[in-house]
């Protein structure tokens, strides 16, 4: 064992941040289609949240957006002419991929990739896989960028790798941190990594749900897991419930999330509750910790209210006292059942004592909440000196940052305003700026190429 802090590197939130309603199976992202949304206040909102939990003494880290839109996508399927040519076509033609071209989802960093920590891969090196996200059209062109930016921040191969994105089909769908967490007795110690599918590809009989697609295919989480050089024994696969994935539980992160050895859960995440805490209890006795486990019964909170809260969409967070807090968005306070529950949960006495809660309506609204923008990666004091710095939340980055969201963002931005050429501009832009911000040159080279 080896000591380690966890880093979250949350996503900032792109100039282009819009309701477009693209996610099919997301309740939050599907009943907010086509209003108008506000970039300035996303981002804004997203840098407090940062910039709070790094003053808190958490290792705080920031992942930059990606160029929008994407002209690759609007070109490879027939959209030609000049840029404000292809805009144009495009949002007569069909404004929904327009909306995909521009889509700022890469916001939600849980979806960028899986991670391994040193102290779990058979090389004892630091291992991300770029998630294909191949079930959205608007986030499957995603993984190219965020393989880019990992490469750019994670460089050094002595202590890092960063594996392509798997197989672009639907047998090897996969989303990330987002059905993924790693549980036991400390961020350096070697751990158990569970990973949390909703289909099984290769057989017809398993359990899948029938009105909202399951993202996550067994297939691809075993996939993630021989690409890190997993040991079999500390890795765990479990099926999510299709009946949540029904009630708009799209990934296992709304239902669910752990830390340490505490996995804080709701009864129906799983589709077999007891054979999964078997085998989560059974892999964490292997490295000497016990399985610490939160059940929310779903008469203290339905699971109607545990989405639109998004109460497991939290974070986890360690405390230097031993204890835990846990990050929730605004709604969480706002839905009488869910305030209620956690209000027993803190004075309940156990691991959890601390609520803190920020207000990302914007986020939310969109469809993600405070997990989802962030990715997790438990770094020892060497891999964190070894990772590029100009990420690292300070308030000297914070100031920065917001300084150039005044400047480049907007605070209105209706589905029509795809069509105008300056939107696209703008975004490039900022970008270029950013990327000098943030002592990234290069990042975004591959606008620079279809240029």
């Amino acid at each position: 064992m080896h000591s380690a802090r966890e880093y979250n590197f949350d996503g900032l939130v792109g100039p282009s941040h819009n309701y477009a309603g693209l996610s099919f199976g997301n309740v939050a992202s599907f009943s907010n289609v086509k209003s108008a949304s506000n970039p300035k206040q996303a981002a804004l909102q997203g840098l407090a949240k940062m910039r709070a939990l790094a003053a808190r003494g958490f290792a705080q880290a920031v992942l930059p957006p990606q160029d929008r839109p994407n002209f690759r996508l609007l070109r490879s399927i027939g959209f030609g002419g000049s840029d404000a040519e292809v805009l144009a076509r495009a949002y007569k033609e069909s404004p929904v991929i327009l909306a995909c071209a521009y889509s700022a989802s890469p916001m939600w960093t849980a979806n960028a990739a899986t991670v391994s920590p040193s102290a779990d891969t058979h090389d004892g090196r630091v291992h991300f896989t770029a998630a294909n996200l191949n079930n959205k059209l608007h986030r499957a062109f995603e993984h190219t960028q965020s393989a880019r930016s990992l490469r750019a921040i994670f460089g050094n191969n002595e202590h890092f790798a960063v594996h392509d994105a798997l197989p672009s089909t639907p047998a090897f769908g996969d989303e990330g941190a987002a059905n993924h967490t790693r549980l036991g007795s400390a961020h350096g110690a070697s751990s158990v990594e569970l990973f949390v599918y909703g289909r099984v590809e290769f057989d017809p009989s398993a359990p899948s749900p029938k009105r909202y697609p399951a993202r996550q295919t067994l297939e691809a989480s075993q996939a993630v897991a021989r690409l890190h050089g997993l040991d079999a024994k500390r890795t765990v696969y479990v099926q999510q419930n299709p009946d949540v994935i029904d009630q708009g539980v799209f990934h296992n992160d709304v239902i669910a999330v752990g830390n340490g050895n505490v996995l804080f859960y709701h009864e129906q995440a799983f589709a077999d509750e007891e054979l999964s805490l078997l085998q989560l209890g059974r892999a964490l006795d292997g490295v000497g910790t016990g399985l610490q486990a939160l059940r929310v019964d779903t008469g203290q909170v339905p699971i109607v209210d545990a989405v639109t809260s998004y109460l497991f969409n939290s974070q986890l967070l360690s405390k230097p006292d031993g204890k835990m807090a846990l990050v929730i968005p605004q709604e969480c306070c706002e839905n009488k059942a869910v305030s209620r529950y956690l209000d027993g949960l803190v004075a309940s006495g156990g691991p959890i004592d601390e609520l803190i809660h920020f207000d990302l309506r914007q986020s939310m609204r969109n469809g993600g909440g405070p997990a989802c923008l962030r990715l997790r990666v438990a770094l020892s004091e060497a891999e964190a000196n070894a990772m590029h710095q100009g990420v690292i939340m300070t308030e000297a980055l914070y100031q920065r940052l917001v300084a150039w969201v005044e400047k480049h963002y907007r605070d209105r931005l209706e589905p029509s305003d795809l069509a105008d050429p300056q939107l696209a501009l703008e975004v490039q832009a900022a970008l270029e700026e950013l990327a000098v911000i943030l002592n990234l040159p290069g990042l975004y080279e591959d606008r620079l190429e279809r240029l």
